[in-house]
């Protein structure tokens, strides 16, 4: 006779109906350790329920973006490249002209190469707003403050 094993796991459905809005003030933190946190709540790690393949994770909305805090030298010698897809298209900034310029884009960038690199992980992108300043247009959802 086989022995039988019954066990209840969190299913997509009940991890959906369970998702939270978070907000994360990213003023005067060190952008590592902010990024990592956020990237395991997006994906879902601090849930109990928590399962490599599924999307159980919550939003995460980050404000205060041009207040980020880089360690070290990183504001001069960390470079963002990007590439037009065009012959020459080959552009370089430093992490100090960038958050300058962009200032979301220097989280936005930190978190999402925190994420798997499939289809899941951009799904998960999708569940992450960063703003400049202070401000959000998120208040409807209620979110509770990230530690």
């Amino acid at each position: 006779m086989p022995m039988t094993r019954s066990t209840r796991t969190l299913t997509t459905e009940a991890a959906r109906a369970a998702r939270q809005w978070y907000v994360a003030d990213a003023d005067g933190q060190v952008l590592g350790r902010l990024a990592t946190r956020v990237a395991n709540v997006l994906r879902g790690k601090h849930n109990p329920g928590f399962s490599p393949h599924l999307d159980a994770g919550d939003f995460v909305v980050v404000v205060n973006a041009e207040k980020i805090r880089l360690t070290g030298n990183k504001l001069q010698e960390k470079q963002y490249i990007r590439h037009s897809e065009y012959p020459g298209g080959l552009r370089r900034a430093t992490a100090a002209q960038v958050l300058a310029k962009h200032p979301t884009r220097v989280v936005y960038e930190a978190v999402v190469g925190m994420l798997p690199k499939n289809r899941l992980g951009r799904k998960l992108a999708t569940k992450l707003k960063v703003y400049a300043g202070p401000d959000h247009p998120h208040q409807a959802q209620r979110p509770l403050p990230l530690s």
